[in-house]
């Protein structure tokens, strides 16, 4: 499954090369709560389809109804709306409460310059957008680092970014279920697992399934800080020297399933074998997940995905929450 903005684009770009006239709409500021993050896109064509979304709903109908007629999408310089300044307006369309967000329209975006920054996206390149306000001209530049969206009185700058990556060390129960939330989730998938009787059953269509050596996997994948790497296995001969390569590289998240003991007991090979540290480790997450009570493989999915998001997400957990101080805490 593509990251979502590059599949907004991809069908932006179809409907303009169909000749179809379309509006590209970008979530600019918030204030006070929102549906959809800063830089959140969506594209509506004249027929009123939609891909994207920039709220839960409300004010999509509100511009397919105010920008589907032609008059509507003429050609011009892109405009500013802003949607829930009051709290008839929010509770209208379905803010939450002192919500308030404003768009930048964009009426029909070339088609040339869509494609290009489809290009450089699906090669893995991170990309700027520049928006002129006064013209709508865009200008795509290349960049290094991810960067939140910048408005300024002339120019709006939103950054696009390859789709997030998750490597899953092992093809057992477990990764098939964290596999398909990844993949609804916009992460490219890759499971690697030399164990033919894991590999055979594999069920997940979308994913790269590999049956190399896990460590040699995180070395040819080269890691940035849009990946994630998830040991799954239980073997330490299978684990251990993935995640040994995973903790030297930029990865978001590197962490492994196994109990407080087990994980532990990874951490003491490392140190008395491999020259790590307690403080080189502390990027290694374990035992992986929030505490939910999981019980089940697919229960266990869900935390370790929640805890996943909420790291890429920039979201600090309370140590409440991590499963080694909830288990301790209830004498688990």
């Amino acid at each position: 499954m593509e990251n979502i903005d590059i599949t907004v684009l991809r069908q932006l770009l179809a409907w303009r090369m169909e000749g179809k006239k379309a509006l590209l709409v970008t979530v600019v500021r918030t204030w006070g709560s929102s549906p959809r993050p800063i830089g959140s896109i969506m594209a509506m064509c004249e027929d009123s389809r939609v891909t994207g979304s920039v709220s839960g709903g409300c004010i999509e109908d509100d511009l397919i109804r105010q920008n589907t007629q032609a008059q509507a999408l003429a050609d011009q310089v892109p405009r500013f709306l802003r949607y829930g300044i009051s709290a008839d307006e929010a509770h209208r369309f379905g803010l939450p409460c002192g919500g308030t967000l404003e768009l930048l329209l964009e009426y029909n975006p070339d088609a040339q310059s869509l494609r290009e920054l489809i290009e450089q996206l699906s090669q893995g390149s991170l990309v700027s957008r520049q928006v002129a306000l006064a013209t709508g001209q865009i200008t795509l530049m290349a960049t290094d680092k991810p960067a939140e969206l910048s408005l300024s009185a002339n120019h709006l700058v939103n950054t696009f970014g390859p789709e997030y990556r998750m490597l899953i060390i092992g093809a057992g129960q477990m990764s098939e279920y964290l596999a398909t939330m990844a993949l609804f989730n916009g992460f490219s998938v890759t499971v690697c697992d030399p164990r033919d009787e894991y590999r055979s059953s594999w069920s997940v269509p979308g994913v790269v399934l590999d049956h190399g050596s896990p460590d040699d996997m995180v070395t040819n994948l080269k890691p940035d800080s849009r990946t994630c790497i998830v040991a799954l296995t239980h073997d330490p001969k299978l684990d251990d020297l993935a995640l040994l390569e995973a903790l030297q590289t930029e990865a978001f998240y590197v962490g492994a399933i196994g109990s407080r003991r087990n994980n532990e007991s990874r951490k003491q090979r490392m140190i008395e074998h491999f020259d790590h540290t307690h403080a080189s480790l502390e990027k290694l997450r374990g035992p992986i997940g929030i505490y939910i009570g999981s019980k089940t493989p697919s229960e266990i999915a869900v935390s370790v995905m929640a805890e996943i998001l909420a790291v890429k997400n920039g979201v600090q957990l309370s140590k409440q929450m991590s499963v080694a101080q909830a288990k301790t805490e209830l004498n688990l």
